[in-house]
């Protein structure tokens, strides 16, 4: 009684500190995730500005209510129970801006696909690899996300964010921490990215949209996307493809409920349609175990799961 209680006193708490932002009670995490699986978050709140962002951090943390930062939600698999306390959704911080010297600053929930077609128009060069990659600014630094022949710490220049007090601070270059699916932000997780600025190169415009293109296409070829799916559900193994050794331990099309790894591509899991939590926790460690069994690796899950 006592949580409900705060999830309460907090909602009416936000919406007196900041009377234009949306929240929802018990709203569906399914709605919110690109697995499309999820239970219901207590509190969800959708800040629309930087200004409400901050707000939201300082008045969740003076209710003392657990906290989850979401952005599109694309390398996440949340709990059938939901989430307790507060999800802070960054998607309507979206602003993307093209600046001198060949920079475009973008704020945490601007989706990479509009970052992408931002830097695309202006005639820079850089970002091609992430126009196909479901997720947000934020989330995509946090994971230090990439796909084919780059990945954010090739880009990113700096990142404004707040720490788990709210105070304000800058990271530059090596600062951040980049390496395989990991970041600064990943180490510490009471820090919130705001905006990151992406130092790109000139380049032809048509030729860039020609690359994001082939891309696509390569995507579509080899890629699932007409099922919810979190992308590769597995780390690559030093020295081999998990979706290599998935198939080759037979696992194509195996499926646990509704979740499946997909007879495409077996380094994606799949919501074939009303997916559990559970379904596909079991899957996975269905996979992990028999990728032991044949080949002595150990498959490590790059979707974050929360419980």
């Amino acid at each position: 009684m006592e949580h409900r209680i705060n999830i309460n006193e907090c909602a009416a708490a936000l919406r007196k500190a900041a009377p234009e932002i949306d929240i929802a009670i018990n709203e569906p995490m399914s709605r919110h995730t690109t697995f499309a699986i999820g239970g219901p978050a207590d509190l969800f709140v959708m800040p629309k500005t930087i200004a409400e962002l901050t707000t939201a951090l300082s008045v969740v943390r003076e209710h003392e209510l657990p906290l989850l930062v979401l952005g599109n939600g694309s390398n996440m698999l949340v709990s059938d129970d939901g989430v307790r306390g507060t999800v802070i959704c960054t998607i309507g911080l979206d602003e993307v801006r093209v600046g001198e010297d060949c920079r475009v600053t973008a704020e945490a929930g601007a989706l990479l696909s509009r970052v992408a077609r931002r830097a695309q128009r202006a005639g820079l060069t850089g970002a091609e690899f992430s126009a196909g990659i479901p997720g947000s600014l934020g989330g995509a630094v946090f994971m230090n996300a990439g796909a084919y022949d780059g990945q954010m710490a090739g880009i990113v220049e700096k990142t404004e964010y707040l720490d788990g007090v709210g105070a304000r601070h800058v990271l530059e270059g090596e600062a951040h921490g980049f390496g395989y699916r990991r970041s600064a932000f990943r180490a510490h997780p009471e820090w919130t990215v705001l905006r990151s600025t992406l130092r790109l190169r000139p380049g032809d415009p048509t030729a860039i949209q020609l690359k994001m293109a082939d891309l696509a296409q390569r995507r579509r070829d080899k890629q699932p996307l007409n099922y919810p799916s979190a992308g590769s559900t597995f780390k690559r193994p030093e020295g081999y493809f998990a979706g290599r050794l998935i198939e080759d331990a037979g696992l194509k099309g195996v499926s646990v409920g509704g979740a499946q790894v997909s007879e495409k591509h077996a380094g994606f899991l799949i919501n074939r349609g009303g997916a559990s939590c559970d379904d596909m926790l079991r899957l996975i460690e269905l996979v992990q175990s028999r990728v032991r069994e044949a080949f002595g690796v150990e498959l490590e899950c790059e979707v974050r799961i929360i419980r």
